[in-house]
């Protein structure tokens, strides 16, 4: 049984969920529907845009316009993270080590799975090449912007407590080292969850989205094992890149703590 098609009409029924929820959001004075029906629109726009530019992809195979895609990609996804953050680092450096990580960590693996795991012909197939940079990209952009936005306003936080270490002699890595594993477990948390959960609490995406399509159930769940790898793996080496190289840019080569280099501090 293939996929069963979904009307523009059946898209609307789905789209008054979001509306009853952003009504109760109004009755309960929550303050997020403006949030909410913004959200619920990028998403229905973004994705349909995307469904089209995809649709050419498909049909022209080309890896220059697949690496443009790439990058398009991370470069929203840059902005996603630096925005996300309350207290991010100033000027370029905060866009740098908001994009550095995710471009390192997403396209290392994205290729190494297309090239030894996958094998598909051509290895830059935007049938699995753009899907798969997607899901590390989403996962990774998460753990960036939480891990440099824990990190940044605890640095602020406990100014004092760090610049007394350093007072003490202890170098920056060790002042900084209780506040890096924090930041570190709170970027890497929800990936850990979701593989807690995986196939218990719930399916995940790509296995779903495979066995609607027909895709026999065990396939799916295999291609899913290795997602959920691939992403844990992305995540992690994301996030503690984030991490270090953001930590190391808040002291000078005094090892000062540099909280001027961040660009608001309450």
């Amino acid at each position: 049984m293939g996929v069963i098609p979904l009307s523009y009409v059946d898209l609307l029924l789905a789209a008054t969920l979001v509306l009853l929820l952003a009504g109760l959001s109004v009755a309960l004075s929550l303050g997020i529907t403006r949030d909410l029906l913004i959200g619920a629109l990028r998403t229905g726009v973004q994705l349909l845009l995307v469904g089209l530019v995809l649709k050419v992809l498909f049909a022209h195979i080309s890896l220059l316009w697949i690496s443009v895609m790439a990058l398009v990609m991370v470069a929203v996804a840059t902005r996603e993270v630096y925005a996300r953050q309350s207290i991010p680092l100033a000027g370029g450096w905060g866009i740098g080590l908001s994009a550095a990580p995710l471009f390192v960590s997403s396209f290392t693996l994205t290729v190494l799975a297309l090239l030894i795991i996958i094998n598909p012909d051509p290895w830059y197939l935007p049938q699995y090449a753009i899907p798969l940079l997607g899901m590390l990209l989403g996962n990774a952009m998460t753990a960036v912007a939480l891990g440099l936005d824990r990190l940044t306003s605890s640095a602020v936080q406990r100014r004092n407590q760090i610049e007394a270490r350093l007072a003490l002699g202890h170098p920056w890595r060790q002042a900084m080292s209780g506040l890096q594993r924090d930041s570190a477990r709170v970027a890497l948390l929800p990936v850990i969850n979701a593989m807690a959960a995986a196939g218990v609490v719930s399916l995940p995406g790509m296995m779903t989205g495979q066995i609607l399509a027909g895709t026999p159930p065990m396939e799916a769940v295999k291609y899913q094992i290795l997602i959920m790898f691939l992403i844990a793996a992305a995540t992690g080496i994301a996030a503690l890149l984030a991490i270090l190289g953001a930590a190391r840019r808040l002291f000078d080569e005094r090892q000062r703590l540099r909280l001027d280099r961040l660009r608001s501090v309450p």
